[in-house]
């Protein structure tokens, strides 16, 4: 009998996946957010939302489009930039300042953002087989990362304060 070896998930270059950053983006700008985010469907599509945080170092508003998928009351994503090696500098930013407003198709909404741990953590993360499009091998994809693919849970504030 022969071993069947299973080949590595395989991503896009990354000067590929940037610019597809880049092009969804501009889109958002360009239509005044007409396209660019839509809300998540389980079995079919994750969704999309723009988040507004602060930079750590330069104090200035920072945007990304970022997958998500709502867990109740909380918008739960993946800290993985692409599948690459560096953390996002998105999920950078909020782990110097939690606090951060999400756009979404309803509008936008002010959060507070933390990393899920533990029981919650692989609850969590097992969800995201439900919305297709992180990956088709999702535990290979983030194996291949030097650090633990953080699960981030943007929690609604309570005080409604905005980033812009």
């Amino acid at each position: 009998m022969t071993a069947v070896r299973k080949q590595a998930p395989r991503t896009p270059p990354r000067f590929v996946i940037r610019i597809v950053w880049m092009l969804h983006r501009t889109a958002y700008r360009l239509t005044g957010g007409r396209f660019g985010l839509s809300g998540p469907a389980a079995g079919r599509t994750f969704g999309m939302l723009r988040l507004a945080t602060v930079g750590r170092h330069t104090g200035q508003p920072r945007i990304a489009i970022v997958g998500y998928y709502e867990d109740g009351p909380n918008l739960v994503t993946l800290a993985m930039n692409g599948w690459g090696r560096s953390e996002p500098a998105w999920w950078l930013n909020l782990q110097a300042q939690p606090d951060a407003t999400v756009g979404l198709v309803d509008g936008p909404r002010a959060v507070r953002a933390r990393a899920a741990a533990g029981a919650e953590r692989e609850r969590l993360w097992a969800r995201f087989a439900d919305f297709p499009g992180w990956g088709a091998d999702i535990d290979a994809l983030a194996g291949r990362r030097p650090v633990d693919t953080a699960v981030v849970v943007l929690e609604p504030c309570t005080d409604g304060r905005m980033v812009s």
